[in-house]
């Protein structure tokens, strides 16, 4: 089974986030998932729920603050594998096209 997430985390302050969520991602590498960032958050791949939710924690105790905020969105899709990109890929087929534009 494969289990897809959107994960955001960040701290609730003024100013730039990027060191606190850095440090968030970086917490990710003690599990055993694939991840990529993007600027909304950073996809998630694990091999179980288990373990994608505490990938998920310590990404959200890794964050310093007085106040933190956390959204986790996960697909359990458990009648079959499927990867992240095999989603994008069905999107891009139906388009017929790269599913991004640049301005």
């Amino acid at each position: 089974m494969t289990v897809i997430a959107l994960l955001s985390v960040a701290p609730v302050i003024e100013g730039s986030m990027a060191s606190e969520v850095a440090k968030a991602v970086d917490a990710l590498d003690d599990f055993d998932v694939s991840y990529e960032t993007n600027p909304m958050g950073t996809v998630i791949e694990a091999d179980s729920a288990a373990e994608l939710f505490d990938a998920a924690r310590a990404a959200h105790e890794a964050v310093d603050g007085d106040r933190v905020s956390t959204v986790l969105k996960i697909d359990d899709k458990r009648t079959r594998e499927q990867r992240a990109q095999e989603k994008v890929d069905a999107v891009e087929t139906e388009l017929g096209r790269a599913a991004r534009r640049e301005r």
